[in-house]
């Protein structure tokens, strides 16, 4: 009956509980919070693992003293961790979305486009450690300078964008939640004739309202405004109200537009076109208040069915094991790992016969394979997967103590990884990382690249190769033509 229940709880709901579970842990919370009471913000955004890619002095004498103001401003009511909650994430381990452009913040300016404070996750191949990091965006001009350089999209990506969803990083409205995601039931139905697919996942009944924000901030009158539903669809809908004393209402745009017309119609972020994760949640009874965020449990805690909570599974102290017929304990010592019941001089003769390829004693084989592959390592995997290093070696020394030596497994191969992928990540953040793997196969003469590049073999493109790469190659002639383009 249980096999079945969990059968029919959808997999993305399951992925949002790992990610509400590991994803921003509660140290976390707990001491950007407290940087951010006292107005450290640099602090803060330090605590929630985001690094800061502005340099206040450097905008004032670009873009004046205004601007600085209003950008300190909202630095101040910056809860990164809040921001780190609600970032975009991507199936199936619930990391963060690589590769992206978050607009936080619109300043106007003096050029023909208004500033942005952004948000940039690093891409795939330079994730880890989940960092995130925060600047200022002046326009397309402005991208091939600095970390811009380094990064796959630089320009903001309207997909994706909080400068409409203030409460979901602002510390001052984050009790705007419940509103504006629909939990408090103020937000109006749906029409029955609405082209989206009929299920929990899409917020329709508040599409009118945010399209309503988005087009104003576009600077447009009541129109047209797309919904991205996948990959390949996209609802084409349009605004509508009697007059300007009437609540909005959308519709189905009733002729059909070129494909040109459709991708310039402001597209509805994914913040305000899907249901709000937490909510789903709370209500399946996948979590509970407590296990929120504080700023969105404060929220939504009403909103909620009352759920009950999971059990919490730790590392029990001490473990029994079957030993010769008795049931012996394995249980920390001074930091170690040790079988309780053998005495010490028994445990040396017997690790000198396993040393000379004798049998193990069972107790001695439980805590081998405990340090190899323990029962925690799913639970030190996600961690590890979402950047967090500290809780992830507090798990294994809860297990097998401070003082224990790792030996070669699962365990120890998950925690070299993880500390030889940080490289990757600081290379990154240096501009040493190259655009792409097969970069070196066309300039640079090192590592694999260059021998692949020996043994005839031609690097495959995608959407990430470099722009020189994809030119040469699709201008070469065709084999079986000749023709050229």
């Amino acid at each position: 009956m249980a096999h079945h229940l969990a059968n029919d709880i959808p997999t993305r709901l399951l992925m949002w509980q790992r990610v509400r579970e590991y994803a921003v842990p509660p140290s976390m919370i707990e001491t950007a919070t407290a940087r951010r009471t006292v107005g450290d913000w640099a602090g803060a955004c330090a605590a929630a693992r985001v690094d800061v890619d502005l340099d206040l002095r450097a905008v004032r004498d670009r873009h004046g003293t205004d601007l600085v103001t209003r950008l300190r401003a909202d630095l101040r009511r910056l809860a990164p961790d809040l921001l780190r909650w609600h970032m975009p994430r991507i199936a199936p381990g619930g990391r963060l979305r690589p590769g992206v452009t978050v607009s936080l913040a619109r300043y106007r300016s003096s050029g023909p486009v208004p500033l942005r404070l952004v948000v940039r996750t690093p891409p795939a191949r330079a994730d880890a450690g989940q960092w995130m990091s925060l600047a200022l965006w002046e326009g397309p001009k402005n991208e091939g300078s600095g970390q811009h350089l380094a990064h796959p999209h630089p320009h903001p990506d309207r997909r994706f964008r909080l400068d409409l969803h203030r409460h979901l990083w602002d510390s001052g409205r984050s009790g705007e939640l419940a509103r504006r995601c629909g939990a408090d039931g103020t937000s109006s139905t749906a029409p029955p004739d609405l082209p989206t697919p009929h299920d929990s996942r899409w917020a329709a009944a508040g599409w009118a309202a945010e399209a309503e924000l988005l087009l104003r901030a576009e600077g447009r009158p009541r129109g047209a405004f797309t919904v991205r539903l996948g990959a390949r669809n996209r609802a084409v809908l349009e605004l509508v109200a009697p007059d300007d004393s009437h609540a909005p209402t959308f519709r189905p745009l009733r002729e059909a537009l070129p494909p040109q017309e459709v991708a310039a119609l402001p597209m509805l972020p994914e913040a305000a076109a899907r249901v709000l994760p937490d909510l789903e949640l709370l209500r399946a009874g996948l979590v509970s208040a407590e296990g929120l965020h504080p700023l969105v449990a404060a929220a939504l805690a009403p909103s909620g069915s009352a759920p009950v909570a999971g059990p919490v599974h730790e590392p029990g102290d001490p473990h029994r094991v079957e030993c010769r017929g008795e049931v012996h304990r394995i249980a920390l010592r001074d930091g170690v790992l040790t079988a309780v019941d053998h005495d010490p001089d028994q445990l040396r003769r017997e690790e000198l016969l396993v040393a000379l390829g004798g049998p193990a004693l069972p107790c001695l084989r439980a805590i081998d394979a405990v340090h190899r592959s323990p029962e925690a390592l799913p639970a030190v995997r996600e961690r590890l997967g979402h950047g967090d290093v500290a809780g992830a070696l507090a798990v294994v020394e809860g297990l097998l103590g401070p003082a224990a030596v790792l030996r070669d497994g699962p365990l120890r191969a998950e925690l070299e990884s993880a500390a030889a992928r940080r490289v990757d990540h600081g290379l990154f953040r240096s501009g040493l990382l190259t655009p792409h793997p097969g970069a070196g196969a066309w300039g640079e003469e090192n590592g694999s690249a260059a021998a692949h590049a020996e043994a005839g073999h031609r690097p495959r493109l995608d959407r990430r190769s470099p722009p020189a790469m994809r030119r040469k190659r699709s201008s070469r002639a065709r084999p079986r033509t000749g023709l050229t383009r």
